[in-house]
């Protein structure tokens, strides 16, 4: 190889990762996946989904349509570690009506007018009494609340505050057409082998109506994840992704699994709220270095991505499950603006507008940078210690030496050859001399090529002991 295309392949710059996730995938368009994302959101918006139900299987079923689901059904009274998987929910209609036969409340025109997980009820009563049971926003008087009843049996209706306001004291028909009776708790899994029977985990929750962004986008966020994956012939770890209702879905999946799939898995990612414009927030698994701890850490840090990382902590989404001290899993959870931190949350607001085709496909091409990390991340040895191998002979060099700056391309061979000892991976590598994964990964790629270097399997004596 000369200096030249040395110098043009080893350039350090943003678009890195781009180039090097168009190696593996040749007609990656993150902007065509962007649009292609949000129109599949604006397909699934108008379902009712909950934690059990109809709406969750069809919402699977159009998944599966993109990719190969495996959907599992899991009878309501199975034991599931503290819980129960509860009786299946499913609504058809509800509404409440004025004196004059009025729908004031349609849960056809909004399923958030009606409390998720409401028991069935037909009765008449007047505005005082029905206050008791309705639910609105008194600071967003034109939002519609996001409200659930999963583990209380009772009934409710959420409307504006505006429309509240609206209502005369007069009496009204209610009428909540559900039922609330033993099913089954249904899931989703798509299991992409690699040569490794080592797993990395994605998961995200599919419980929720029409809210775009918490979460839609997380469910076509993994989703084209996992196409993309399809698309890869070599794949060092196997990959899973879960499409599961919120907490009881994960604890589900976790006593099933306890025992055969768990123990395998290395790596993990709760998917929730990426489709928004705010900027990337990652919080830590509860072991708080591991590798996907470490891994986004260096990429927000690294590759010009614009971010913050919270640490643990035993409340959020589903990785507080794969997270409980009992499993201790390296699951972390990747989202952008975080939960209960904007007013949309849990409103009628989290719509189709407030989710960005940019956005998704920023978020997508994050996830192939966690992918491409995961699976280059390794322990090198350097088959030449003893002072520096003469890298001008063979045209790693730039020709004309002296300068002042070494060259960002040089500096990553430099760091790759002195810390490869075998007892450090890549990534520990990135993080002492503070340069991009990218950087590192392509400059032991070309020592590779150079005989300077040969992966070190963890657990074999290593240089020096």
């Amino acid at each position: 190889m000369n200096v030249t295309a040395t110098m043009q392949t080893l350039q350090v710059e943003n678009g890195a990762f781009l180039r090097q996730i168009r190696e593996i995938l040749p007609e990656f368009d993150p902007v065509r996946l962007g649009h292609e994302m949000h129109a599949r959101i604006r397909e699934l918006y108008p379902i009712c989904r909950s934690i059990t139900g109809n709406g969750v299987r069809e919402t699977l079923r159009r998944i599966r349509q993109w990719i190969p689901l495996e959907i599992h059904e899991v009878p309501s009274g199975t034991p599931v570690f503290d819980w129960v998987v509860p009786r299946e929910w499913n609504i058809r209609d509800a509404f409440i009506k004025n004196a004059a036969g009025q729908r004031v409340v349609d849960f056809q025109k909004s399923n958030l007018h009606v409390v998720n997980y409401s028991i069935p009820f037909h009765g008449k009563m007047r505005l005082a009494e029905l206050k008791n049971h309705l639910f609105t926003l008194p600071d967003r008087p034109d939002w519609i609340p996001y409200r659930t009843s999963y583990y209380s049996e009772s009934w409710g209706f959420c409307l504006s505050h505006r429309d509240s306001l609206r209502l005369a004291d007069e009496e009204y028909e209610v009428y909540v057409d559900s039922t609330l009776e033993p099913g089954h708790l249904t899931y989703g899994e798509y299991v992409l082998p690699g040569t490794s029977s080592d797993e990395v985990l994605v998961s995200t929750h599919i419980c929720h109506p029409s809210l775009a962004n918490d979460n839609l986008s997380g469910m076509m966020v993994a989703a084209h994840w996992a196409r993309c994956l399809q698309q890869i012939q070599r794949r060092r770890f196997t990959y899973r992704f879960l499409f599961i209702p919120g907490t009881i879905g994960a604890i589900t999946w976790l006593a099933r699994n306890e025992t055969t799939v768990v123990p395998r898995i290395r790596h993990g990612l709760v998917l929730s709220g990426v489709g928004d414009s705010g900027s990337f927030t990652y919080k830590r698994s509860r072991q708080g270095d591991a590798v996907v701890d470490r891994v986004l850490s260096h990429l927000l840090d690294q590759e010009g991505l614009e971010g913050k990382l919270l640490e643990f902590s035993p409340y959020g989404y589903d990785e507080r499950q794969f997270c409980s001290p009992g499993l201790n899993l390296p699951v972390g959870r990747l989202s952008r603006s975080v939960h209960g931190t904007f007013p949309e949350y849990h409103t009628s607001a989290d719509n189709l507008d407030f989710v960005r085709a940019n956005s998704l496909e920023e978020t997508l091409r994050l996830c192939l940078m966690i992918f491409r990390v995961l699976e280059a991340n390794r322990f090198m040895l350097n088959l030449n210690p003893k002072c520096e191998p003469q890298l001008g002979r063979r045209g790693l060099y730039r020709a004309v030496g002296g300068q002042a700056d070494a060259g960002a391309l040089e500096m990553a061979m430099l760091w790759v050859l002195n810390l490869a000892d075998g007892t450090r991976d890549l990534l520990a590598i990135a993080e002492r001399a503070s340069l991009p994964f990218s950087a590192i990964e392509t400059a032991v790629r070309t020592l590779e090529q150079h005989q300077l270097l040969e992966e070190r399997i963890p657990g074999k004596k290593a240089l020096g002991a």
